[in-house]
């Protein structure tokens, strides 16, 4: 199986920063596929972050936080990372991290089989 841990989360003002961390785990975890972030805020259907390839580094981001938000890889740790940069209260949300046997990058829910526990960001305005 396949384990993901988030971190990083917390409580920001507007135009601050966070940085959250997904390690990965597992017998049956392939570093070599991608991995994707997505969030949740309440009363609001989990929708897709960013994405990133561990092999060929390609990224993908959702419009609404392009230029502010941005993912790496620390491909020796399993590690991925999401600096988010000019956070704004409407980045407010349960953020997961997710998994996929694919070397694509997948930007809906459906095309992830696993999750992370999610961690909390809360940005005040």
């Amino acid at each position: 199986q396949v384990q993901l841990v988030e971190s990083g989360g917390g409580l920001v003002q507007a135009g601050g920063s966070l940085r959250l961390s997904c390690a990965a785990s597992g017998r049956t975890f392939i570093s070599m596929y991608a991995m994707g972030w997505f969030r949740q805020a309440p009363g609001k259907e989990r929708e897709f972050v960013a994405a990133i390839t561990w092999t060929g580094g390609s990224t993908s981001y959702v419009d609404s936080v392009k230029g502010r938000f941005t993912l790496s890889r620390d491909n020796a740790k399993n590690t991925v990372y999401l600096q988010m940069n000019s956070l704004k209260p409407e980045d407010t949300a349960v953020y997961y991290c997710a998994y996929r046997r694919s070397l694509g990058l997948g930007y809906s829910v459906s095309e992830y089989a696993y999750w992370g526990q999610g961690t909390q960001v809360t940005v005040s305005s």
